[in-house]
């Protein structure tokens, strides 16, 4: 619960001097606010970011009917939780802008298909 949401807290880094602390919402300087979303891994293609897809129904209130949606979010992953693939269940909170296209951070990887 080291910061503010309901996740244990990853091992420490393995080599202190050359980890990132700057990017990393447990043992850096990040903080996290706003929404926690959980989605599965699509893409893991670019380095320290992983492409987030979740799914959610709207309504249609002329058909009285759902339609599914989707939408794809690139997270920054810490290098205490790096090795993530394709197909992983994790949890990403909302940060400050960490590039162009990235303001969320994975905070707990839940699990997998692959």
């Amino acid at each position: 619960m080291a910061i503010g949401l309901d996740v244990a807290k990853p091992p420490e880094p393995e080599n202190p001097d050359e980890y990132d602390y700057e990017t990393c919402p447990f043992y850096g300087e990040l903080s996290v606010r706003g929404q926690g979303i959980e989605g599965e891994v699509v893409s893991t293609e670019m380095d320290r970011t992983v492409v987030v897809e979740r799914e959610y129904d709207v309504s249609v209130p002329k058909y009285d009917r759902l339609m599914k949606r989707r939408s794809r979010i690139p997270a920054h992953v810490p290098g205490v939780l790096e090795p993530l693939s394709v197909g992983d269940t994790v949890r990403i909170a909302e940060t400050r802008p960490l590039s162009k296209t990235k303001s969320h951070v994975v905070v707990e990887v839940q699990g997998g298909d692959a």
